[in-house]
């Protein structure tokens, strides 16, 4: 089975070489039971882990079953070990936080012939005497039940060589006769058995002894002495039923990988379990993260709904004639200082192809009072084709018409702010307000606008244009005029045909700059809606900084737990697992932080919206687009971020691992 040849191995400590074996030669055919002494130092651990595949010598030839293994790559290395060596080791090296059978169950996780029965697991602990603490921890165990348990995982592949590294080195007296009591009838059974040991009472239960020193083999004889053989052990060898399950197993291959990945998320939970704390901060970066981006998104994409819903409000296809910079003596008197359009500007602004509805507008601040109430508001003095414009017909009452403009009369519409302060629920109609201290009647009721967070539009009255330039601001010159068109696609014509005769109007030289600003709200909505996208964008990417702050987080905490799981991670290797299992494994516990932090910081998310929502009174409109967006990318962060600290895992060396401290 076994044939080594000039086998040599050194150790290098800083600048310093520990040459642990120096050319050593040995055979050892099936179903022998060798014990291998010698003092600490001689090199004999050394052999048994290369024996074991767990290192590989400098130097030499080693032939397992007429294989050459020093070819071998790292996870052809891990198939052999799965499939024909079992493991015992001097510290146990049980998991601590699985039960007993779930340890002998784990080299099945990375066995190329599938998963292995939980009955299997059972009826081997339950014949090396611990069938009744399967479901017991090992830090609920003795050190004899510890190492039943090792010997049960270590059979539980069907190996055909069993090597077991100072077994007794740990246990009582009479716990040390059990276990190589164990060891023999193994050996009986068909299975070759080799025992690393440095007390010559172990060594008498083997049939040959091999002594080392220094790194050699300095004596190989059959043991003159063996212990008589007691069958207190009870009978190893595989029951007519393990032998069925045998010839079966290889039609669980397909089966295997999808054990394997819920071997790891199951892993995965335990060991984020184990460290609720660290795991929970480093979840809470994700969650955070997750949480901004939809918070974010949903206040911006709210903004933009609300504009342009505001816009809408204002009536559609709508140009706005304003008053445009003044300059006198060389000095900019700012846009609006003066106004030079008139009446007849409208007038002609009406005729202009294109044109739908004008309308003249004035405004300004007034005490609007009634009774004993009063309240300081905003009028605006309009045409009577505002209310078509701006979609202000009255929801109670009516609005004012061409002949009470003419005539000046002091009637008004009010909106729905100035009603509540100004009469509470009582009906306005026919009522009278002073509108700085001038008299008018109340003939209607604005339909409701609500607010944009900075200005209630329904705090506003409404009176005749004419009524509001001469009986109230005693101005001579209209603020503005509204101009409807009547087809959205001619907006451009028409807004360059009114600037081409305002200009003729106002005889402006080609020289100078226009007194007079032309503003189309098509242009207003898509200036604000983009830069409300622009703003929404600057604070996803806030938000998203946040979440790589939180993968930097899971980056961290996966390094720290493979330090901590170092010698789990030997022990995992050397029961068969390839670099990738390990690499998987430690994935999924990144990506199992990740989609937990997701999961949170969408619930999070909807409940920040909705609370800035019902707070502010500022519209929310959650994306799922970005909901998706945002899980999709933390998932991504959490593999991106665990991969480094799961390839360091996968790249460690099994009995480097091992030793680790």
């Amino acid at each position: 089975m076994i044939r080594v040849t000039g086998l040599e191995k050194t150790y290098r400590r800083g600048v310093s070489e520990v040459r642990a074996l120096a050319g050593v030669s040995l055979e050892i055919a099936d179903g022998e039971f060798v014990a291998i002494m010698g003092a600490s130092g001689s090199g004999k651990s050394t052999l048994m882990h290369l024996l074991g595949l767990l290192d590989t010598p400098d130097a030499g030839s080693y032939l397992l079953d007429g294989r050459e293994v020093s070819a071998l790559g790292p996870d052809e290395l891990a198939q052999a070990r799965s499939a024909r060596i079992g493991f015992v080791f001097q510290q146990f090296h049980l998991l601590a936080r699985t039960s007993a059978r779930e340890n002998v169950l784990l080299p099945g996780v990375y066995s190329d012939g599938g998963p292995v029965e939980p009955a299997r697991a059972q009826r081997l602990l339950e014949a090396l005497g611990v069938g009744e603490r399967a479901s017991h921890k090992p830090g609920e165990l003795s050190g004899g039940q510890q190492q039943r348990v090792a010997i049960a995982r270590a059979l539980v592949n069907r190996p055909t060589l069993l090597l077991a590294d100072e077994p007794t080195g740990n246990l009582d007296t009479a716990s040390s006769r059990e276990i190589m009591r164990v060891f023999r009838d193994l050996n009986r059974s068909g299975i070759t058995v080799v025992v690393v040991t440095h007390e010559p009472d172990i060594a008498r239960y083997a049939s040959r002894i091999v002594v080392m020193r220094d790194g050699r083999v300095v004596s190989d004889a059959p043991n003159g002495e063996p212990i008589p053989y007691d069958n207190g052990g009870g009978p190893m060898a595989p029951t007519a039923e393990e032998a069925d399950e045998a010839l079966t197993r290889g039609s669980k291959r397909l089966r295997g990988a999808g054990a394997a990945w819920t071997a790891h998320v199951r892993e995965a939970l335990r060991a984020l379990a184990t460290n609720k704390v660290r795991s929970g901060l480093s979840t809470l970066g994700i969650l955070i993260g997750v949480a901004a981006v939809i918070a974010m998104v949903a206040v911006g994409l709210g903004a933009q709904k609300s504009i342009k819903a505001q816009l809408s409000d204002l009536g559609s296809n709508l140009l706005t004639v304003r008053p445009g910079a003044f300059r006198s003596g060389g000095v900019n008197l700012g846009q609006g200082a003066v106004s030079r359009l008139t009446e007849e500007d409208a007038a002609a602004i009406a005729a202009v192809k294109g044109v739908a509805r004008v309308s003249v507008e004035s405004s300004g601040t007034v005490q609007a009072v009634a009774g004993a109430s009063n309240w300081n508001t905003s009028v605006r003095g309009a045409s009577p084709s505002y209310a078509d414009i701006n979609s202000a017909h009255p929801t109670v009452g009516r609005f004012f018409g061409e002949r009470e403009n003419r005539e000046r009369a002091r009637v008004a519409v009010i909106g729905m702010t100035v009603q509540r302060h100004l009469f509470g629920d009582a009906n306005p109609l026919g009522e009278t307000i002073l509108l700085n201290r001038v008299i008018f009647q109340v003939v209607g009721v604005l339909p409701a606008k609500g607010s944009n967070g900075f200005m209630d539009r329904d705090d506003v009255v409404v009176i005749p244009v004419e009524t509001a330039l001469h009986r109230l601001f005693g101005k001579t010159y209209p603020d503005s005029i509204g101009v409807q068109v009547a087809d959205a696609k001619d907006m451009d014509t028409v807004q360059s045909a009114l600037g081409d005769l305002l200009r003729k109007r106002h005889r402006i030289a080609p020289s100078q700059d226009d007194d007079f600003e032309v503003q189309n709200f098509a242009d207003i909505q898509k200036a604000v809606s983009a830069t409300t996208t622009t703003l929404s964008a600057l604070l996803a990417i806030v938000a998203g900084i946040s979440l790589l702050v939180g993968g930097i987080g899971i980056m961290n905490i996966m390094l720290v737990s493979v330090t901590e799981r170092t010698r789990e991670i030997g022990l995992r290797k050397a029961l068969g697992a390839r670099g990738r299992d390990v690499l998987a494994q430690f994935l999924v516990e990144a990506a199992v932080i990740a989609a937990l932090g997701g999961l949170g910081g969408v619930l999070l998310g909807c409940l920040v919206s909705w609370t800035i929502s019902a707070a502010t009174g500022w519209a929310t409109e959650i994306s799922w687009v970005a909901v998706g967006a945002a899980v999709a990318f933390s998932s991504g962060v959490g593999v991106v971020f665990g991969y480094w600290p799961a390839r360091k895992a996968a790249g460690l060396d099994p009995i480097t691992a091992l030793r680790y401290e």
